[in-house]
């Protein structure tokens, strides 16, 4: 995937110098960790099946795969 010029241009806009790339808060550590929140936030949601702080339904059915893990893993408790 190419990253287009205006994106590159928009993130080496303030740039001085190597430190601003590789240093401790440069622009690769802040890259790497956006990219990798951003893609745990799509797994979760893809695996929840709504968005973080979807604002729709709230009874909504969960999806079909946590019913069934849901039901297949439930423990009897005893009140003896």
């Amino acid at each position: 995937m190419a990253i287009p010029k205006e994106v590159l241009d928009a993130l080496m806009k303030e740039y001085k110098g190597p430190d601003d790339i590789l240093g401790t808060e440069g622009l690769v550590k802040q890259l790497s960790k956006a990219l990798i929140e951003r893609a745990m936030q799509t797994e979760l949601t893809e695996q929840l099946g709504y968005e973080k702080n979807d604002t729709g339904e709230k009874n909504r059915e969960p999806p079909e795969r946590l019913v069934n893990k849901n039901l297949t893993n439930r423990s009897v408790v005893n009140g003896n």
